[in-house]
């Protein structure tokens, strides 16, 4: 979601009010027999609507587009400079399914096949580092831009020999902080996301705390990625991408849903 959308919201929401409604109670007994008459339905009216709608499905489908139509507004008419700069670099290649909170970049290294997955879903989950931010908010200007840590997982395969490394990061303020590296022997493993090689993962030793290396293990570990372009341009990228693809889907939940109430 966009910031400037979160912005929107929060101004709604605060002069937003509540209303209670409560419906009359008719006793029929207190009617006249031509009341009650009139006020029971008759047997052949449960049989006929095809379409059930009701006064919310109207209001809901207006309030939809007009979301609809400001976001479309809002996006921006040409695909954005980071992304065209992102692309001319030529090193990695965006694996992006329309619909799936996941994105896959690729890339050749020598005899290595590396693969870079991360979720658009860790931009609304802020919580993490809500009591770090507490504490540096009074430093900060009133208009920096929030920044949230983005899961990361990158697989690095190589065609000479078996196995598979797996890196599990967090990608932020331009830098990746390392949380473990696995080693897994069967590289298939490693690289196939069915449920049944999540399982076996889930049962295999995923090695040591990467801050609990020796420290002259760490830095070369971090020169080893950096040389394979896991470096701070590519920490810059992911939050700018997430941020994009996740407007994108907003935008396509928005005209899905609003179809689907108008049909």
């Amino acid at each position: 979601m966009s910031a400037l959308r979160g912005l929107r919201q929060l101004a709604a929401s605060s002069s937003r009010t509540l209303a209670t409604r409560s419906l009359a109670s008719v006793s029929r007994a207190s009617l006249p027999r031509a009341a009650v008459c009139a006020v029971t339905p008759a047997s052949r009216a449960f049989s006929v609507s095809t379409r059930a709608s009701g006064q919310a499905d109207v209001t809901l489908g207006q309030k939809l587009g007009e979301e609809l139509e400001y976001e479309k507004q809002a996006a921006p008419a040409a695909e954005p400079d980071f992304l065209k700069s992102f692309k001319t670099g030529g090193i990695w290649t965006i694996e992006d399914t329309e619909g799936n909170d996941e994105v896959h970049l690729t890339r050749k290294f020598g005899n290595e096949d590396i693969r870079l997955i991360f979720s658009i879903a860790d931009i609304h989950n802020p919580e993490e580092n809500s009591y770090e931010e507490n504490e540096e908010s009074e430093e900060e200007p009133e208009n920096a831009e929030e920044s949230y840590p983005i899961r990361c997982s990158f697989t690095i395969k190589k065609s000479s020999t078996q196995g598979a490394l797996t890196i599990d990061a967090l990608c932020q303020d331009g830098s990746f902080m390392i949380d473990n590296i696995s080693f897994y022997r069967d590289g298939q493993t490693a690289t196939e996301l069915t449920a049944e090689a999540d399982w076996q993962r889930r049962g295999l030793y995923i090695g040591p705390q990467f801050d609990t290396l020796d420290v002259s293990v760490q830095d070369e570990f971090e020169k080893f990625l950096t040389e394979r372009g896991i470096n701070e341009s590519l920490a810059y990228f992911i939050p700018l991408y997430a941020e994009h693809k996740e407007q994108k889907e907003y935008v396509n939940w928005l005209d899905g849903v609003k179809t689907f109430i108008e049909a």
